[in-house]
């Protein structure tokens, strides 16, 4: 294991998901996680990481009962690295249509949507998407990668290859309004959507790095140098 870094990182605590995963792959890197319900540790920390499984209602309902939605909107102001995993990437969106509508943290402008019937050939996938899947760099129709999207050398996708199988868990996905926010595609059946995203020092993915092995380990290694 890597000595700890000074940096200081916030893993918030919304009892749903596997936090210790998350605290115990950033401290594989070197980084000191502290897993936290308070506003005011997420607000000091160097980066914070926003995890999550279940609900989209419920995770939201939870935000505000700890006071969380305000002081995540100042770590994305404030240009620390915010990074959402799973259910925390959907909570990024604007609104969600999980069991009724659902107004969200709006850091990113888009939707959250059900996987519906996805089929591959003439078989009907099961929902949820449990298991590996590839991210790709976003391409135009021609198969050439699109110029409008920002390279991965930039973000913490930086050190995965174009293709790498990572593990998803989910029964909905984000569809940001702008293009040109997308790190990565997947394709789950003939549905394509968005499993990874970057807006400026707000970086989500849908899928579970701390559960991805080697590769996914790849981008809390990328957070750590960004806190070097």
């Amino acid at each position: 294991m890597n000595s700890p870094s000074a940096s200081r990182v916030a893993i918030v605590n919304l009892e749903m998901g596997n936090l210790f995963s998350v605290q115990r792959a950033c401290q594989v890197v070197g980084l000191a996680a502290e897993i936290t319900s308070d506003r005011a540790d997420v607000i000091g920390a160097d980066a914070v990481i926003l995890p999550g499984v279940g609900a989209f209602g419920r995770a939201m309902k939870r935000l505000r009962e700890l006071n969380m939605v305000e002081a995540l909107w100042r770590v994305a102001d404030s240009g620390k690295p915010l990074l959402g995993i799973c259910l925390g990437m959907q909570l990024f969106m604007e609104e969600s249509s999980e069991f009724g509508c659902h107004e969200g943290l709006g850091l990113v402008s888009g939707r959250v949507r059900r996987l519906e019937n996805p089929r591959k050939g003439d078989r009907i996938l099961k929902v949820p998407h449990v298991g590996w899947s590839r991210v790709n760099r976003p391409r135009l129709s021609d198969g050439s990668e699109d110029p409008n999207v920002p390279p991965w050398e930039d973000s913490l996708l930086s050190g995965i290859a174009d293709g790498a199988y990572m593990y998803f868990v989910h029964s909905f996905y984000a569809i940001p309004d702008d293009a040109d926010v997308e790190l990565g595609r997947t394709r789950y059946g003939e549905i394509e959507f968005t499993s990874a995203l970057q807006r400026e020092n707000v970086t989500a993915c849908q899928f579970h790095p701390e559960r991805s092995g080697k590769i996914g380990l790849g981008i809390y290694q990328e957070l750590a140098a960004v806190l070097a």
